[in-house]
Formats: structure tokens, C-alpha cells, sequence
């Protein structure tokens, strides 16, 4: 069963989502909030597998709530998945960023809603196809190739394929499909990868991937 806490300040949105959660047989909401203060306070004591939060949201909004919960310097990050109606580059790359495994449009619909939290999950990340090659492609675009740290050791052809399907935004399972690779052996290559540039998930695998020139 995934456990999934909902923070948005409308309580119209938190009720439509607590509806399509709970009628899933794996997904069940442990809490819904309507304040930043409140996620933080209430993730921390319920430990959920994941995290849906807006972003505009009194007290804390949820780049910053995403950040306690999920940044760099936690010893124990949660699960975040980031969803506004604000398709605004600066926010995903903040969101994504501060440790956010997906980030969709509140108009993506409850399918895309219910796999970004299972993606999430399991280790994967999702985000609204109509920004996902557009974000990828301007993450820290202002960055110099020379500025961007060379892996630990050298990408393997294999890893290198990877890496370029998930820059394009490809889930795992799809690129395990186009590249003719078990679900397993996918996520070998990404965790090798991972550890290889530093990355500490999939979303910053992909923005590695742009930022070095892997992809261009």
C-alpha cells in the first residue's frame, strides 16, 4: 500500500484527489493538509511513501516545504511530487531542485496523478509530457560545460543509451522497451550512473545528461 499525504490550500482540490487516491486498491491517503507549516509538520510524523503537494500555499509553499522534506541536506528525504495549475519553468527547476521525484500540471488528469505517485514510489520520476523535454533541456542552461564535474569513470555505451533515453523523458519501463533492456537491468544502469555523476535520482540523472553535453 502506498501512503501518500495531499497539501493544498483548496479544500475542493485536496477532496478530488483524496477521491481518485482512495479509490486505487494499492494507494491510501494518510492526511491532507492545507498549509506548508502543516505538510512539514505532518510528513515528518507520518513518514508517507509519498508527498503530493501544491505550490502555492500559505506558511510555507511547497518548493520550500519540498525542500525540508526532500533537499540535499536531509538525512532521510521523502518522496515529493510537486503539482500546480503554474507551468512556469522556474518553479520545476526549483521544485526538481530541491529533491521533487515529479512535477505535473494540476490539468494532467487523475491517470498521470496516480503514476507520478507510484513512479515516485518505486524510484522513478514523472513529469507532465508537455514540459518534460522543455525542462530537461534548459536545466541550468546557463551553466558552462567546463563548469560540469566528469563522472567518477567513464559511461559505458550501454549507460550512455540510458542516460539519453531518460533525457528525453522516458520512463524506465519505456526505455526498456526501446532499447530492448529488462525493468532490472534498467535501473542497473541508472543506479551505476547515479553513482558515477553524483546524481541522486533519475530527474538528475536526465538534467546531468543536458548540462554535459550527453545530449544536445
Amino acid at each position: 500500500m502506498i501512503r501518500v499525504l495531499i497539501a493544498d490550500d483548496q479544500e475542493m482540490v485536496r477532496m478530488g484527489f483524496r477521491m481518485i487516491l482512495d479509490a486505487q486498491e494499492d494507494i491510501e491517503v494518510v492526511a491532507d493538509v492545507a498549509d506548508g507549516v502543516s505538510a512539514v509538520s505532518r510528513a515528518r510524523e507520518l513518514r508517507p511513501d509519498v508527498c503530493l503537494l501544491d505550490i502555492r500555499m500559505p506558511g510555507l509553499d511547497g518548493l520550500e516545504v519540498t525542500r525540508q522534506l526532500a533537499g540535499p541536506d536531509v538525512t532521510d528525504p521523502l518522496k515529493v511530487v510537486v503539482v500546480t495549475t503554474f507551468d512556469l519553468d522556474e518553479y520545476v527547476h526549483t521544485a526538481l531542485r530541491n529533491g521533487a521525484s515529479g512535477f505535473l500540471l494540476k490539468d494532467a488528469g487523475p491517470a498521470l496523478l496516480i503514476e507520478a505517485i507510484r513512479a515516485a514510489e518505486r524510484g522513478d520520476a514523472l513529469v507532465s509530457p508537455q514540459i518534460t523535454v522543455r525542462l530537461l533541456k534548459h536545466f541550468d542552461g546557463g551553466t558552462k560545460r567546463r563548469d560540469i564535474a566528469p563522472p567518477s569513470e567513464p559511461l559505458t555505451a550501454r549507460e550512455l543509451d540510458v542516460v539519453k533515453a531518460a533525457a528525453r523523458g522516458l520512463t524506465n519501463t519505456e526505455i526498456g522497451a526501446e532499447l530492448y533492456l529488462s525493468l532490472s537491468t534498467v535501473k542497473t544502469h541508472l543506479a551505476s550512473v547515479q553513482g558515477k555523476v553524483g546524481a541522486r535520482n533519475r530527474v538528475e540523472i536526465a538534467a546531468w545528461a543536458w548540462r554535459s553535453g550527453v545530449v544536445d
